[in-house]
């Protein structure tokens, strides 16, 4: 690994590297995947105060942790251990508005959710309505 995980990997931190992760999931990171993480950082109460030049540092480890074996296991443990449980769910729902921001949901994103579902341990019910919850907010127009 190119850098190491900030000393302080603070809650936004963990939030922005579950966002950052669930993008980069199915190895292409979109552009409005990009700009909805940009967006969510800009406008959730969550991240007032957040100093949002970390979110480049917080991709690095996330790529980085990409790369090595068993280097999915260690985001979670860097998650976990920044986050307190309150906000498992909070994540989810930012990682399922990031998935599905570019109107599809690719395998290994989908896999990725449940794999967060699973580290997170959110329940299936509150996971399966704060998913309707993410594809009611980016539902397009229907074509006539």
């Amino acid at each position: 690994m190119t850098e190491t995980v900030p000393p302080s990997f603070s809650p936004q931190d963990a939030l922005v590297a579950v966002m950052i992760a669930e993008s980069a999931s199915d190895e292409n990171i979109t552009n409005s995947e990009l700009l909805s993480i940009t967006r969510i950082v800009d406008s959730m109460p969550i991240f007032a105060g957040y100093d949002d030049t970390r979110v480049k540092r917080v991709a690095q480890v996330v790529f980085d942790l990409f790369e090595v074996e068993d280097g999915l296991d260690a985001l979670f443990g860097i998650v976990r251990e920044a986050l307190p449980e309150a906000l498992y769910e909070t994540a989810y729902a930012m990682a399922c508005d990031v998935a599905a921001a570019d109107g599809r949901l690719r395998q290994g994103e989908l896999e990725f959710m449940a794999e967060i579902r699973y580290e997170l341990n959110i329940d299936r019910l509150h996971g399966a309505a704060i998913e309707r919850g993410a594809r009611a907010r980016h539902m397009l127009l229907p074509q006539e």
